[in-house]
């Protein structure tokens, strides 16, 4: 069973937006940290940005900070990702992922598309 299924994902112009969302079906989303990440075509996967439980403590990576957002619901156990002035190096697949409190990054989802045409 499919527990994180994320949805968002398509197709936009450079400088565009898209927001992505991510729905976890567990029991234990509003303990659990939360993090998105993407594997561009022939890269390693890395990690984008990542929420505590409470959604007072988030983490970006440099590439994307001041333009994406992270935020989360936990009364609709959803994580989002707001993604303003797309760039061409931002197409990947991206990808929801679940850490238990105190653990790591161990439940994913089957990730998003995301392109950007320059």
């Amino acid at each position: 069973q499919v527990r994180l299924v994320e949805s968002g994902g398509g197709l936009v112009q450079a400088g565009g937006s898209l927001r992505l969302s991510c729905v976890d079906s567990g029991r234990t989303f509003s303990t659990s940290r939360m993090g998105w990440f993407r594997r561009a075509p022939g890269k390693e996967r890395e990690v984008v940005a990542a929420i505590n439980w409470s959604g007072e403590g988030t983490y970006y990576a440099n590439s994307v900070k001041g333009r994406f957002t992270i935020s989360r619901d936990n009364a609709k156990n959803t994580v989002y990702l707001q993604m303003n002035s797309l760039k061409p190096e931002d197409t990947a697949v991206y990808y929801c992922a679940s850490a238990a409190f105190g653990g790591s990054f161990d439940s994913w989802g089957q990730g998003t598309q995301v392109t950007v045409s320059s």
